[in-house]
């Protein structure tokens, strides 16, 4: 039995595949090491009773997670699985290798992640190429929904808000000052407390205002995160996560003033994932 995960800060998908077939989908809490160490991420995948329930009989989980960076990462990543599936072998790497290879169709192309976090990666079927870090939503994040979350709150408490949008948030959400800060500033796992504000963003997408902060964060994800790339616009850019999905008007009006060509726009790639390893790994794990 094998297990194909891809996480965000959010949320994980899992697929069960066995004898080359799909068969369990499942979710649980988002994985990232630079939040979860390995005692948190055994919680969140013990929480799934339907996880639980087959984990010794996995044989080899293969997990694409935010954070998956580096060697130290990776390690938090793995001992946290290990906890759970005690007599799996273990392939961790980075949402953004996942993200590349669910949507490549065989010709070089840059992929993006627009979720609750951002990032970039160009990938040619052979070898990938990061040009500028992911620096997390503090100092990065652009185009993400911890970046319109922050955004959207600051605006909030700087009464910088359209009138109905600010009266929403007021009265319908009972947002207060305190509130927020303890979110942001006390309690864990403020990024993904910021993106949960893209549901609001989401409702009022069309007026001038959430328009103009879309368009301009999503021209600036642009500007860092593929503008960096070499030959940037004579390559299809592809785009994975929630953010993307659902923006998307604002996403390709931001990218034409850049003269990005758009390629696929895919709410999360684990369908895609699973079909990478059907073809490219699990006959070699049989052979």
């Amino acid at each position: 039995m094998i297990l194909i995960a891809d996480s965000g800060s959010t949320k994980c998908d899992w697929q069960v595949v066995e004898d080359k077939k799909k068969t369990l989908y499942t979710t649980t809490k988002g994985i990232n090491p630079f939040f979860h160490n390995e005692d948190t991420i055994e919680i969140f995948i013990r929480d799934n009773k339907e996880l639980t329930e087959l984990a010794e009989d996995v044989s080899h989980v293969f997990i694409y997670c935010a954070g998956g960076s580096n060697a130290e990462m990776i390690k938090i990543v793995e001992g946290g699985l290990k906890k759970v599936f005690k007599n799996a072998s273990l392939m961790v790497d980075h949402d953004l290798v996942g993200a590349a290879l669910s949507n490549f169709n065989g010709k070089p192309a840059i992929t993006c992640i627009l979720g609750t976090g951002s990032n970039s990666i160009a990938f040619d079927g052979k070898s990938m190429t990061e040009v500028v870090p992911a620096l997390a939503y503090i100092l990065g994040d652009e185009g993400s929904g911890s970046f319109f979350g922050k955004r959207l709150l600051s605006d909030y408490l700087y009464h910088f808000l359209p009138a109905e949008i600010d009266t929403y948030l007021k009265d319908k959400l009972k947002l207060t000052k305190d509130e927020i800060l303890e979110n942001v500033y006390m309690k864990p796992y403020a990024n993904v407390y910021l993106a949960s504000f893209m549901k609001t963003i989401h409702k009022f997408k069309d007026s001038s205002y959430m328009h103009d902060v879309l368009v301009e964060g999503m021209h600036k994800f642009l500007r860092v995160h593929v503008a960096c790339f070499e030959n940037y616009t004579e390559m299809p850019v592809n785009f994975i996560g929630s953010v993307a999905f659902h923006f998307q008007d604002e996403l390709k009006e931001a990218a034409d003033k850049l003269n990005i060509k758009i390629g696929s726009i895919c709410k999360k790639p684990i369908d895609g994932l699973v079909e990478y390893h059907l073809k490219q790994q699990l006959d070699k794990l049989h052979s």
